[in-house]
């Protein structure tokens, strides 16, 4: 359990989410104005990378393949893949798939970095 370094404060702009490796994570960091939230990097139900078209509202992220929600908050699943795009895939998947919360990381700003806690 450390805080680890995970990008500089310059390198990621206010209402966009960046994917990093983090050791053996993949974490996706969202930022808004001077708030920042780490978060597992890809999607629950089929590992989908949550950057690549993500959308934040609500205080909810929805996953861009599969419309999986997750409250940002802590993380618990609010919907679980209602729309799959290849309706009889996402629902095979799906079955073979338990529902998940999403991992949520603490964040901290320390000089030009900002650091996320890995447990």
């Amino acid at each position: 359990m450390t805080w680890r370094n995970a990008i500089k404060l310059s390198k990621i702009k206010s209402k966009s989410m960046r994917m990093l490796n983090l050791g053996t994570k993949i974490i996706m960091i969202y930022r808004e104005e001077e708030d920042f939230l780490a978060t597992e990097g890809l999607c629950r139900h089929m590992r989908w990378p949550l950057s690549w078209g993500g959308k934040i509202e609500d205080g909810c992220l929805t996953c861009p393949l599969h419309q999986t929600r997750h409250r940002l908050e802590d993380g618990e699943l609010m919907e679980w893949a209602p729309f799959p795009l290849f309706p009889p895939y996402g629902k095979f998947v799906g079955k073979f798939s338990r529902k998940k919360n999403l991992k949520i990381y603490k964040t901290r700003k320390t000089g030009d970095y900002l650091q996320v806690f890995l447990d």
